[in-house]
């Protein structure tokens, strides 16, 4: 049986590793479509399950991001998965298309980030903030094309839209990103702001087996929204493992 509105990269016992389409909310309140509640339909489906379906959700991308998302089918793997996470022991690589050309084949940039109050966006922040919290991330450059660079992107913390807010504060936001200053569109156009998406794809997830706890490494096939780009890049870095 194969799932409808999602991609199953890997599964082992209580582990599943999805690819989340775009656009697509992680989590939502009862009767608004998410990832989650479509993983939960089709396991009660799949599995012949009266009821409810457990899922454990230990992370998160945007609804606007699209890419590899670790989840639980029971609380005990849940658990200990959130571990993994709040001890930054998971290692996540991002692919993003930002405007414009960065400097350099690789770097990092170091900020001072918060979540701006009452308002679904995030911003750098002055370091005497209390809320001001340090962000972490480096880059190197997959390609370059007019006016647009390939980065991929290793988290090494994990703040509030913190890709999408660093891109843009260093003078390159992601492709799409309206709320962050882009000005080139992206994927299907729409007139209303929850349909639209980024340039950016969580493209590795490394973790621990929460129950086995052998290593694993999963990598999530590009959109193919990104074939815009240039067919022939497409094709060639989306068969790379990064």
């Amino acid at each position: 049986m194969q799932p409808d509105g999602f991609d199953i990269l890997y599964e082992q016992g209580p582990c599943l590793v999805v690819n989340k389409p775009a656009g697509v909310l992680t989590q939502a309140p009862p009767g608004i479509d998410s990832l989650e509640l479509r993983i939960k339909q089709f396991l009660i489906d799949r599995e012949s399950k009266p009821g409810k379906a457990y899922l454990g959700v230990p992370h998160r991308l945007d609804r606007l991001v699209s890419g590899a998302l670790v989840v639980a089918k029971h609380v005990r793997a849940a658990r200990r998965l959130s571990e993994q996470f709040e001890g930054r022991l998971v290692q996540k690589t991002y692919w993003a298309v930002v405007e414009g050309e960065v400097a350099g084949e690789e770097g990092k940039w170091t900020d001072r980030l918060r979540k701006v109050p009452h308002e679904a966006r995030g911003e750098v922040a002055a370091a005497d903030l209390p809320d001001a919290k340090r962000a972490i991330l480096s880059y190197r450059v997959k390609r370059r094309f007019e006016n647009k660079t390939w980065l991929e992107i290793t988290l090494e913390t994990g703040r509030y839209h913190q890709i999408r807010v660093q891109a843009s504060a260093h003078g390159f936001p992601v492709v799409g990103d309206a709320l962050y200053g882009a000005t080139t569109p992206f994927g299907a156009p729409s007139d209303d702001p929850r349909d639209r998406v980024i340039a950016l794809h969580a493209r590795d997830l490394a973790f621990r087996h929460p129950m086995t706890k052998e290593d694993v490494r999963v990598t999530a096939p590009l959109p193919a929204t990104w074939m815009v780009f240039e067919p022939i890049a497409f094709n060639s870095l989306d068969h790379q493992a990064g």
